[in-house]
């Protein structure tokens, strides 16, 4: 447990866990300077987790992705006893522009961002895009009709788990280190060695059911965790060609879905998801520039006051 900022009045954290030299290399370079003017401008503090939470031979033993579940006592075990807590997958870009996530947070919740409701796009069409691009521009093998169309409920149902009707990804979520830590722990130890699922042994379909079964969630709005997948296949489809796509050009798109959200997380395994990895996000001079100047606006008061016609110098 890395401890990189620690807050001075607040109790709030943003953590994240990076396993490994090269997630923990990638996070750093490409994630990292965003969190940390985020963390800065909010007072929050950072921590990342860069080694396993639970022994290799341990009979609760499940992939790293888990992990995350154990992060909060091991913050108790290292004194950090209050406080509310953002977790953050590790491919998670933040906005310059990005609200305070804890001003509006319950602490007697855990937050989290549904990845199938209240969308500011149609769900199957933009699944159907994603789909067809990746087949036509990445891979002919990638199927028009799989896995990516079913249903919370289908998925639930693949695992033998209870079902509901709404699915968060588990990139994004928010608790109270006081009301929660042992409450997630208990749910990684629910679960043992070997188990298997939709997603390979992965996280979240079981995280989906454990979450919505206790039920007091707090649903957080979609820009809290917009995923790149829907973003890129509805906004900026010719990135998925190679003879258009060019670092620079992804960099403006990416820069521009943080225009309109918080949070940008590049979930999944297609290379389109590896895209935040060219980093230096707001950092070029008419980017920053830019950025700097809308933030400030943004804090300014408008009055919709008239301000007569005005039309553009076509000389310039």
């Amino acid at each position: 447990m890395e401890i990189i900022i620690t807050p001075t009045f607040s109790d709030n954290w943003l953590i994240t866990i990076a396993i490994g030299d090269s997630y923990y290399k990638n996070w750093k370079d490409n994630a990292y300077p965003t969190w940390s003017k985020y963390c800065k401008k909010y007072d929050i503090g950072l921590i990342v987790f860069k080694q396993i939470l639970d022994q290799p031979n341990s009979n609760t033993w499940k992939k790293a992705t888990w992990h995350k579940l154990l992060a909060a006592n091991t913050m108790v075990e290292n004194n950090i006893t209050n406080g509310n807590v953002l977790f953050l997958d590790s491919d998670i870009i933040i906005s310059p522009f990005a609200k305070n996530i804890f001003d509006n947070y319950d602490n007697k919740k855990i937050a989290v961002v549904s990845s199938v409701q209240d969308l500011p796009q149609d769900l199957e069409l933009t699944r159907r895009r994603i789909s067809f691009l990746r087949h036509t521009h990445i891979d002919e093998k990638y199927p028009l009709d799989s896995a990516i169309f079913m249903s919370p409920a289908e998925i639930f149902a693949y695992d033998n788990l209870p079902q509901f009707d709404n699915y968060f990804t588990a990139g994004v979520f928010v608790f109270n280190i006081k009301n929660h830590s042992d409450l997630l722990k208990s749910w990684y130890l629910k679960y043992k060695r070997g188990l298997t699922n939709i997603t390979g042994g992965g996280d979240q379909p079981h995280l989906n059911y454990e979450f919505q079964n206790w039920g007091d969630l707090q649903w957080l709005p979609y820009s809290y965790q917009a995923l790149w997948t829907y973003e890129i296949s509805i906004k900026y489809p010719f990135l998925y060609n190679p003879s258009i796509r060019t670092e620079e050009l992804t960099r403006h798109c990416i820069e521009a879905s943080l225009y309109s959200h918080h949070f940008l997380h590049f979930a999944g395994s297609w290379s389109e998801c590896d895209m935040w990895k060219i980093g230096g996000f707001f950092e070029s001079k008419d980017s920053k520039s830019d950025a700097s100047d809308f933030d400030i606006y943004l804090e300014t008061p408008v009055t919709g006051k008239p301000a007569g016609i005005i039309k553009p110098d076509k000389n310039n």
